[in-house]
């Protein structure tokens, strides 16, 4: 894989050029005050903002949030996070009130060296998301028009053919920023050769979203640890009855081929959290993972099974993952996300946490980042990279 990074773009000079950023700024908001709860991703472009900024670039930042539908929307907008940028970086980010029209050229038209503005989210144009080619390109040519160079730092939308990603990219000279960078080595390690024994820990609500990383991972893994609500379908697939938990009924046969052809490499709890609703205050309690009663949910990992998947990742060497093991935003069932992630840490092993909602789960829990290998941003690119696809933004980089 050749990529031009952002030293190379760095040691061409960007002094008074103008640097057009794809950031992944889809941070989270309180739906009540608007406030960011998440800055993560913010903070995640930093090293790459801020090396721009000190060469005397003048940086125009793009991103999206959320998912409006082409139009403007007051509660995607990234308003809130021109604030916090500029509180990070130490410095006023100029904020346009578009994305390409009246208030993007004046916002851009009047950056000096070294400052920074932020583009208003990507989506609220069609042409970002468009699946016709030249709707898409003609945002691009839009887009392309306020930058001499191009950086992709928005390692969770390289998995999208989206105009900012894969069209913006061949209408300038383009490199990777440090964060897309980063998260290319860390994952090429994961499919190239690990160190093993090599154990991934999968979670989330349903199989079918993890089902082709679960085809492509079983040949290569030592072991499978399969946690959250996609665990229950495998359990009704070994024939254990699991209420009224979330089930695929359609996914049930596939479950089972998984387990048959497995070796022995998947394990699933032994226990679990049950309980009588999905509801923070809901009565519940621990149950046997065959003994699930017919009025309740599972909505964690039981004890057991964290002091199980526990000891199977103190053997690893290398260790992915990707998904919580309940609904950890509840506290009656963050139990299983916190005691597994906290049995990584005590690993010796390199370990990637997949983005997505792992990624919010070691923060909201308190976690010590720095005590994980490496935090990816990009949940979903993060799984199609070791899926072994190809990733558009990634490709339009080689180009």
């Amino acid at each position: 894989m050749s990529i031009r990074n952002l030293d190379d773009l760095l040691g061409e000079g960007v002094s008074g050029r103008r640097v057009l950023v794809r950031a992944d700024l889809n941070v989270p908001l309180d739906k009540q005050s608007g406030d960011i709860t998440d800055d993560g991703r913010i903070r995640a472009v930093l090293p790459t903002l801020s090396a721009l900024v000190q060469a005397g670039a003048k940086v125009v930042v793009c991103s999206h949030l959320g998912r409006p539908k082409g139009a403007p929307d007051p509660q995607f907008s990234l308003r809130p996070v021109a604030g916090r940028l500029g509180e990070l970086l130490g410095a006023p980010v100029r904020f346009a009130e578009d994305t390409v029209g009246d208030s993007a050229r004046a916002c851009v038209e009047g950056l000096a060296d070294g400052q920074v503005a932020l583009l208003e989210n990507l989506r609220f144009n069609k042409g970002e998301t468009s699946k016709d080619d030249a709707e898409r390109g003609a945002f691009a040519d839009q887009l392309a028009a306020f930058g001499d160079a191009y950086v992709d730092d928005a390692f969770g939308a390289v998995h999208r053919k989206h105009a900012s990603v894969y069209d913006v990219p061949a209408r300038l000279p383009h490199v990777a920023g440090r964060l897309v960078l980063r998260e290319v080595e860390v994952l090429s390690k994961l499919t190239g050769a690990p160190e093993r024994p090599y154990v991934v820990v999968l979670g989330g609500s349903k199989v079918s979203d993890k089902l082709a990383v679960i085809e492509a991972l079983l040949p290569t893994v030592d072991r499978l640890l399969i946690g959250g609500g996609m665990c229950f379908t495998f359990l009704k697939a070994r024939g254990h009855e699991v209420g009224t938990s979330l089930l695929e009924k359609e996914m049930v046969e596939t479950c089972r081929n998984l387990l048959e052809r497995s070796g022995g490499k998947i394990m699933l709890p032994v226990d679990v959290v049950a309980a009588d609703a999905f509801a923070p205050d809901a009565a519940h309690d621990t149950v046997p993972a065959d003994g699930i009663p017919s009025h309740r949910l599972g909505l964690d990992i039981g004890p057991e099974t964290v002091a199980g998947f526990a000891a199977a990742l103190s053997q690893a060497k290398t260790i992915f993952w990707n998904g919580p093991m309940g609904v950890f935003e509840m506290a009656a069932f963050a139990n299983g996300t916190r005691g597994v992630a906290e049995a990584i840490t005590k690993t010796d092993a390199f370990s990637v946490v997949g983005g997505g909602d792992s990624a919010a789960a070691v923060r909201a829990l308190g976690l010590d980042e720095s005590s994980f290998g490496h935090i990816s941003t990009g949940g979903g690119a993060s799984l199609e990279f070791l899926e072994g696809k190809t990733l558009p933004g990634i490709a339009a980089l080689e180009n």
